[in-house]
Order: structure tokens, then C-alpha cells, then sequence
């Protein structure tokens, strides 16, 4: 039982399978799953907030998957079950769940988002907040193991057939309650106040978007709302808008600003119409990324480059945390061009997150932590990785360049891009997968240091994995191998300057090639 329920850990989420329709995937998430997780919530936040499960405020709200009414009602049920006031949001963003417990309207002590990200359609899973932000992956271990403990017990007392019928029937107490929530909307008028007040525009104070159009993809996830409740009251045109209405099957393309699929959609939308600015978010709207008005990604580097440089100038000196695979070419636009200082941590945003805040509380100012995913939280915004509000600032800045007939892209024209970058997973044979990882990590150093006088060196300090720069004649760029954060896979990026990726990746899969536990020969 404990078995199960861990594999429903993703970092500091809970993702799982919440229906059918993939071959060979069996639903590990359903009712009875959320049930026992919903509980663990409150019994950790009762503790937090030294408040008995009565006393507390709860929200909920879930993004446009198939599955998230019927996970949504099994989690009210046992909120209710547990004691506590709930606040039915509905169709939310991640972001908007951690503001119901900010906004003076709500107050709520803790928050509930029903959200897989970006993964399939038939996937779900629970993103959780109290009035300090996400979870971390120590609180959903513990409250993991509070619900496989608390379903083995209750499946314990279940010991004879009649008693199992009888407790089949039986309808748990309900002693809570619920409201309904426009949380949305609340959300929405705190956005466009932020724009509003930004902008101020000299002649239309009620519509500093007037004139600008701007092209929004939500990839039929909950980010809709962005073009129909922020952009259009403002003055926007966002009639070329694409894929606004939710729609759990997400039958356009992956909403997702990583996925080249949707980003080429964008892209070509700009174009087509002229648009001053693209849009995109994932599903839930904590990520997000761009394009300019000549259809150009800003995603990736682009959009951390981005990110920061809407706040250089506020915030002189400061350090921005970004994820492993940051390239070269990014450091030198913060440090030389900004003027900032980067500090190349690793993957998972909480991770980023939760290293600028130690920055921040060791009396080093950090504004920004950022993965190249899309995902941006600033101080200034309670460190809440929000693609909403990343996507405001971007507006708010092409609102003001707009008044003087320039584009956004002018932000970022002087950021270099390598020659070429390239992303190749090694999968790990075996169950043992972490011990695997780590020697080979820890010989790759080895072999880095044996291959010092052949141009090859180990970048340090260094965070996750090995890094490696490559200068030689003819060849001049980076990899960094690491292990992934979930699955049996080491992950390889590679960057040129000058020369070609093959050529690193060819040195990497001769070392490779001498664990039997790693598949180089599925890699092309």
C-alpha cells in the first residue's frame, strides 16, 4: 500500500494516472487516492497552522483536465468529511490557488490545485499551498506516507464481509462547508490594476493596451482567461487568439511552452496577423514564454534573459537563480550586459525557488529564480512561480516601448545564441537506476580530469551533475550530464560556439559505452 501511494510523488507534487485511455496504464489515482491525500493535507496543516481541522479555510480549483471533477469531488468530500470551510474556485490556475490564501477576500490557511502540468490527458495530480507557498518534497513525503498509513488502517478494520458492505454504504459524516469562489476574477482585477497602474498611459488611463495586439495560446488549458479577462477589458486585440477554450483532450497541441509544436503555432499566428506580441502558458498557468513581434521565441534562455531583464534596472547587482542547463551565452548578457550576477543552481523550480530565498535570508539580494521551462518567480510577487505574472510584466514593458514605437524584442537583442544546442536522454537499465547514476557522474569526473590536456574541464562550483567545457581547435562549447529528477535516464545537454554537438556527443557516448546499464545505442 505504501509502495503506491510513493509512486504517486513528483517532486513536491502528486501526479498519477486518473483515467483510461492509454494502452497499458492502469488508473493509480482516483477517488480513493485523493480521498486519503486530501486528508494528510489537513492533518499537515492543522499542525502547521496549530488550528483544529474546523477552523480552517481550504480552496480548491482544478485546471481544464477530463478528470478533475471527479478528483475535485472526492476531495471536497473529505474536506468536508475533515471539518473544514471550503471554497469551490473551479477552473483556476496554480497561481490563483496560492493567492486565495493572500487576498484579503479569502484568507484561506491552505490551498488545493488539481493539475498535471503539461503531462497527457489522462494524466492528474494535487499541487498544494499554505501562506507561505508550495510544499516541498519533505512535507509530501510525510503526507504520503500519513495516507498509505491511513488507508491500510482503515481497509485493516474492514475484516469480515458484512462489515465491509456496511462500511461500502455507509456516508462519512460531513460537519464542514462549502462556498462557491470567483477566484478567477478576483485574480484577473489584481493583474490589471498591476497594468493599469504600470503602464499609466497618458491617454487611456482605463485602456493602456489600446493599440497593441497581442496573440494568446492556452493550449486549451485553464489560461484562457488571460486574453478574455485582462487583456481585452485593457484595449487589447486579441482577437487572433488560439485555443482559449479548456478542453481536457487537448486537441490542438501540447500546452506547453517547451513543446515545439505549440511554439511553432504561436510563432506562425504572430506572423500571419502582425501581432505585437505572442503569448503561451501550460496547462495550469505557472509557466509561460513568448514571442516577439517578428515571431521569434523568446523561451528557453530567451525567456529567463527576459525575465531579468524586466527587473535590472530596479534592482541593480542582483542574482538571478536559473536551473543547470543554462547556457554560457546567457551568463555573460546577465553579468556583463544586465549587470547582475547568475547563479546556475539545478532542475525543479523548487529547487531554484527555494535556493534564492536562502540567498535572500543569508543577506544576498536574489529578485528572481527561473527555470528555463518557463517558469519565473519573483520576490516581489511572493516567490510564486506564476506564467501570468511574468506574462504581465512582459506586457506592461511592451505597453511602455510601444509609446515610443519600439518592440519588446529590444530587451533581449543582446543575448547570443550558440550555434547549436542539442538534448539527449540515455536511458539506465535496472531497477537500481540512482546508484547507476551517481558512478557514473562521480567516473565522468575521472575521465574529465584525465582529458585536461585534450581541451576538456569540469566547470566549478558546479550543483547537479558534471559539467564540462570543451576548447580546442576548431570546437568550442559545453555538456552537462546529469541524472533526471523521476525517471532511469541521465540527460545530456550540449552547446557549440563553434564546431559541432556531435562532436562532444561522440567523446560522451565513448565513455558511455562502457556501462552495460546504460542504453547509448538507442541514442542517435
Amino acid at each position: 500500500m505504501a509502495t503506491e501511494y510513493k509512486k504517486l510523488q513528483n517532486g513536491s507534487d502528486i501526479r498519477g494516472i486518473a483515467s483510461e485511455g492509454v494502452a497499458g496504464e492502469q488508473v493509480n489515482l482516483s477517488s480513493e487516492e485523493t480521498k486519503y491525500l486530501t486528508l494528510a493535507f489537513v492533518h499537515w496543516l492543522s499542525e502547521k497552522m496549530k488550528k483544529r481541522p474546523q477552523e480552517l479555510v481550504i480552496s480548491i480549483g482544478h485546471d481544464s483536465r477530463i478528470s478533475a471533477q471527479t478528483l475535485k469531488e472526492a476531495a471536497i468530500q473529505a474536506l468536508l468529511q475533515a471539518g473544514a470551510k471550503v471554497l469551490d474556485c473551479g477552473l483556476a490556475s496554480t497561481p490563483a490557488m496560492f493567492m486565495s490564501t493572500v487576498f484579503p477576500e479569502y484568507k484561506c490557511d491552505g490551498a488545493i490545485m488539481i493539475t498535471a502540468s503539461h503531462l497527457p490527458f489522462n494524466r492528474n495530480g494535487f499541487k498544494y499551498f499554505d501562506q507561505n507557498g508550495g510544499l516541498n518534497k519533505g512535507d509530501i513525503s510525510w503526507m504520503v506516507d500519513w495516507a498509505a498509513d491511513r488507508a491500510a488502517q482503515e481497509a485493516a478494520d474492514v475484516r469480515t464481509e458484512d462489515e465491509a458492505a456496511a462500511h461500502a454504504t455507509q456516508t462519512p459524516k460531513k460537519t464542514g462547508e462549502v462556498e462557491k469562489a470567483d477566484l478567477l476574477g478576483t485574480y484577473s482585477e489584481f493583474l490589471k490594476e498591476k497594468i493599469i497602474r504600470e503602464v499609466n498611459h497618458p491617454q487611456h488611463r482605463k485602456t493602456p493596451l489600446a493599440g497593441l495586439k497581442i496573440v494568446v495560446d492556452a493550449g486549451n488549458g485553464a489560461g484562457g482567461f488571460y486574453a478574455q479577462r485582462i487583456l481585452q477589458p485593457l484595449g487589447a486585440d486579441v482577437s487572433e487568439s488560439q485555443f482559449l477554450e479548456p478542453d481536457g483532450t487537448f486537441p490542438n497541441h501540447i500546452p506547453n511552452p517547451e513543446n515545439k509544436q505549440a511554439m511553432a503555432s504561436l510563432s506562425e499566428k504572430v506572423r500571419k496577423t502582425g501581432a505585437d506580441l505572442g503569448l503561451i502558458f501550460d496547462t495550469d498557468v505557472d509557466r509561460s514564454s513568448a514571442v516577439d513581434r517578428s515571431g521569434k521565441e523568446i523561451s528557453r534562455n530567451a525567456i529567463v534573459a527576459m525575465a531579468a531583464a524586466l527587473i535590472a534596472v530596479e534592482h541593480p547587482g542582483t542574482t538571478v537563480v536559473t536551473d543547470s542547463i543554462t547556457s554560457d551565452e546567457l551568463t555573460v548578457y546577465l553579468e556583463q550586459c544586465l549587470g547582475l550576477k547568475h547563479l546556475r543552481f539545478r532542475r525543479g523550480y523548487k529547487n531554484v525557488i527555494n535556493k534564492s530565498m536562502e540567498l535572500n535570508a543569508s543577506g544576498i539580494d536574489s529578485q528572481l529564480a527561473i527555470e528555463t521551462s518557463g517558469h519565473a518567480a519573483y520576490k516581489e510577487n511572493y516567490f510564486l512561480d506564476d506564467g501570468a505574472y511574468l506574462a504581465t510584466k512582459i506586457v506592461i514593458k511592451a505597453a511602455q516601448l510601444a509609446q515610443k514605437g519600439v518592440g519588446i524584442d529590444v530587451l533581449i537583442s543582446s543575448l547570443k545564441e550558440p550555434k547549436e544546442a542539442v538534448e539527449v536522454r540515455f536511458p539506465i537499465r535496472g531497477d537500481d537506476f540512482t546508484a547507476v547514476g551517481t558512478r557514473v557522474l562521480e567516473e565522468l569526473k575521472q575521465w574529465a580530469r584525465e582529458k585536461t590536456g585534450e581541451g576538456v574541464c569540469m566547470v566549478e562550483p558546479n550543483y547537479e551533475g558534471v559539467r564540462l567545457n570543451f576548447r580546442r581547435e576548431g570546437l568550442s562549447g559545453w555538456c552537462l550530464l546529469r541524472k533526471s529528477l523521476h525517471d532511469p535516464i541521465l540527460p545530456l545537454n550540449v552547446e557549440v560556439t563553434e564546431g559541432g554537438c556531435d562532436e562532444i556527443l561522440y567523446e560522451i557516448k565513448g565513455f558511455l559505452s562502457r556501462y552495460d546499464e546504460v542504453a547509448v545505442d538507442s541514442v542517435e
